[in-house]
C-alpha cells in the first residue's frame, strides 16, 4: 500500500505542545476561550478551531503519578468510514497521492452528527456558524511542496515521524520490537487500519476512551451507505466481536 503514514511514539512524548501550536500556526486557527479545569491539557476538547490536541491522562500506579500523554489527530483511515458515509459528491476525499482523508467547504452540506457518528475516534467537529465540517487533512499542502506536516516538523522529541508508508510500518515495528523490552504492554494501535500509527507502553485504554477503534475500519470497505449505517448504529460492545 503506498501514500504516506504518521508513527507517533508515545513513549518520548513529553506534552511539550509543540505539534499542537505548530498546526494552530500553519492553519491560522484562533485561540480559544478557556479556563483552568484541573488539568494542564488545554482547552478541553478538540474544536472546529482545534484540531490537533494533546491529551493529558494523569493516574496513580503503584503509588506513584503515571503520565500518559496522547497527541490527538484525524487518523487518516485506510478504508475512511466517514467518506462512505458522505451523501455530498466532493464533500470529502481520500487524495490518491497522500491518502489523506481531506473535507472541503462543501461538508456544511452533511449532517453533522451523521458524519461524526461514523468515524470510531470520534474526530470530526463542526463550525457552530456555517457547520463546516473539520479535521486534520496531514498538511496536505505542505506535502505537495516537498515539506513535512506542521507537527512533525515541531516536534522537539521525535514522537512524531512521518514517510512513506512502507518505511513508516517497518519503522514503528522495530520500534514496538524495542520498547517492549522495557514496557512488555506496549503495542501498535491499528496499524493496518490507519495512517497514523500509535505506539504506545501501555494498553490503549489507559490513555484515552479513542485512541484504539472499537471496530476495525477497514470492516467498512464496499459497504454501501445504508449497510454502513446499519454497522455504525450497532452497540459497540457488538462491533468488537
Amino acid at each position: 500500500m503506498n501514500g504516506k503514514s504518521f508513527l507517533v511514539d508515545l513513549t518520548k512524548c513529553t506534552a511539550c505542545r509543540g505539534c499542537q501550536i505548530a498546526c494552530k500556526q500553519w492553519k491560522k486557527l484562533p485561540a480559544e476561550q478557556t479556563k483552568q479545569l484541573g488539568t494542564h491539557q488545554n482547552p478541553p476538547d478538540l474544536s472546529f478551531d482545534t484540531i490537533r490536541l494533546v491529551r493529558f491522562r494523569e493516574e496513580m500506579v503503584d503509588g506513584k503519578l503515571r503520565w500518559n500523554f496522547f497527541p490527538e489527530q484525524c487518523r487518516h483511515c485506510v478504508y475512511p468510514p466517514c467518506v462512505g458515509y458522505s451523501e455530498v459528491e466532493g464533500s470529502m476525499y481520500t487524495d490518491p497521492d497522500t491518502g489523506a482523508v481531506i473535507y472541503t467547504e462543501l461538508t456544511k452540506q452533511e449532517i453533522f452528527e451523521d458524519i461524526h457518528m461514523a468515524c470510531p475516534y470520534n474526530i470530526p467537529r463542526a463550525s457552530e456558524e456555517t457547520g463546516e465540517i473539520t479535521k486534520c487533512d496531514m498538511c496536505n499542502d505542505r506535502i505537495a511542496i516537498g515539506l513535512r506536516p506542521a507537527c512533525v516538523t515541531a516536534c522537539p522529541t521525535g514522537t512524531m515521524n512521518f514517510g512513506n508508508r512502507d518505511e513508516i510500518l517497518d519503522l514503528a515495528y522495530e520500534r514496538l520490537e524495542e520498547v517492549q523490552k522495557k514496557y512488555p504492554e506496549a503495542e501498535l494501535v491499528d496499524p493496518d487500519d490507519t495512517r497514523v500509527i500509535y505506539l504506545t507502553a501501555y494498553p490503549a485504554d489507559q490513555y484515552y476512551e479513542y485512541l484504539m477503534a472499537d471496530a476495525s475500519p477497514a470492516t467498512n470497505k464496499g459497504l454501501t451507505r445504508k449497510q454502513l449505517l446499519a454497522r455504525l448504529r450497532r452497540p459497540a460492545a457488538s462491533m468488537r466481536g
